[in-house]
């Protein structure tokens, strides 16, 4: 096991980017996975949503904005760009850390579920609104949601994946919200 306080202060730095992006990562690769008991009517939890709940609950605005703003990017990526997950994700890091957790709220999993149930749905709501405002711009063709389709597929989503995200937020929170306090207590020894 490696002992913080013994690291050189760069060599913390690098293993604590190391730590934070190998999270992000593991998240990206189990974002698409639906695994037996991981999804409720087809919807799966968000993870890089727990994510930035996760990073910015105790860190700035824009710290969180900008969290938001690169996995959003990095999610378009692997789904749709339109309509855009990053919108909706940097919205949920600038409230997360609006929050400012530490003064309003307790230190325990069942806070962190409550802001994880609240930012996802938001979130899927963001993304709702893109779909109407790009279905209303688009006019109704062929093929094209009708806004009830979107506002009623919307609810079922949302809560979906608030239940799912806010019942597994404890899993990415607890491991790296640990590892966070020991690295910030390492560099004040």
């Amino acid at each position: 096991m490696i002992d913080l306080y013994d690291l050189h202060p760069n060599a913390r730095r690098v293993l604590d980017c190391v730590v934070t992006a190998s999270s992000v990562l593991l998240c990206l690769l189990i974002l698409p996975t639906r695994l037996p008991g991981m999804e409720l009517l087809s919807v799966g939890p968000n993870w890089l949503l727990i994510w930035v709940v996760a990073w910015s609950v105790k860190r700035t605005m824009l710290q969180g904005a900008l969290a938001g703003l690169i996995l959003g990017i990095i999610q378009d990526g692997m789904t749709s760009p339109s309509p855009t997950h990053a919108l909706s994700l940097a919205i949920v890091g600038v409230l997360t850390a609006r929050i400012r957790k530490q003064r309003y709220i307790k230190e325990d999993f069942i806070s962190i579920a409550l802001i994880v149930f609240g930012m996802a749905v938001l979130a899927e709501t963001i993304i709702a609104v893109q779909f109407s405002l790009q279905d209303l711009s688009a006019g109704l063709e062929n093929g094209q949601r009708t806004l009830a389709e979107i506002w009623l597929y919307h609810q079922q989503i949302a809560l979906s994946s608030a239940i799912l995200s806010s019942l597994w937020a404890p899993v990415v929170y607890y491991p790296l919200n640990r590892w966070w306090e020991q690295v910030q207590d390492s560099e004040q020894a």
